[in-house]
């Protein structure tokens, strides 16, 4: 299975100019695949409340006011449209924990190295491998993400790619990055009627092969389900134990 191309249109989601008019249509809030009560359990069990986090790609989502509303201090959110920005900006002006940039993902610039505790990203990376020179735009803001990360931190990607789309760019040595995988299935999803096997618990990660894949054996139960990975950045006493890609999903 490969979720990836398959899942793109003909639309650029790397271009401001489709954002920006987007934006301008819809005003209403919304959240790619889930809401943050699905969401929750992980983010609450890898990323600190006191951690310094920021939102890539933040849209007019409110992810990042339901977790300032469950006792996170410090959320940076940056997205590429200017409009979608004015628009949180001007909703949250008096929320001080939320603050929001305009900025391309691909270049960061604009902060220092190892600036943040955990990135959250919730559907941008997919964006960009739907848009022109997917894989080049891929390769910059994942490299933008490891630079940003502190030595310990997380980077929390929400995606439809499976391992094999996916790993492929998260696995690249230079991130020094443990990766676990879980899967959780989408909002309203109904297990079929006589099902015997046993509920997977979502919570648990699951194992991949040595290549970072899906074990041959592995079913998933909802062919739509998202795949949450979480990448930690390795500090100075994981690399003096450094063990060969993929890493074991136990040792986040």
């Amino acid at each position: 299975m490969n979720r990836d191309a398959s899942s793109c249109n003909t639309y650029d989601y790397g271009d401001a100019v489709y954002w920006d008019a987007r934006y301008q249509q819809e005003a209403d809030s919304f959240d790619w695949y889930q809401r943050y009560a699905a969401l929750r359990p992980f983010v609450r069990k890898f990323i600190s409340t006191s951690a310094s986090v920021l939102m890539v790609g933040c849209g007019n989502a409110v992810m990042s006011e339901d977790m300032i509303n469950d006792g996170y201090e410090d959320i940076m959110n940056v997205d590429i449209s200017s409009v979608a920005v004015d628009i949180m900006r001007r909703k949250h002006q008096f929320i001080p924990q939320l603050k929001y940039m305009e900025m391309d993902v691909r270049d960061m610039s604009f902060f220092p190295d190892e600036k943040f505790d955990a990135v959250v990203d919730k559907g941008t990376l997919d964006a960009l491998m739907c848009g022109t020179d997917a894989s080049i735009s891929a390769a910059k803001m994942l490299g933008e993400v490891s630079r940003l990360l502190k030595p310990g931190g997380v980077y929390l990607l929400i995606t439809y790619g499976d391992p094999k789309a996916r790993m492929p760019y998260l696995m690249r040595p230079s991130y020094n990055w443990k990766i676990a995988l879980f899967i959780i299935p989408r909002p309203g999803f109904q297990r079929p009627e006589g099902c015997n096997t046993p509920e997977k618990p979502y919570l648990e990660p699951v194992p991949l092969t040595d290549n970072g894949l899906l074990l041959p054996s592995f079913v998933i139960e909802d062919p739509d389900s998202h795949f949450i990975y979480v990448c930690r950045k390795m500090d100075d006493s994981d690399l003096n134990n450094i063990a060969p890609y993929p890493l074991s999903v136990d040792v986040l």
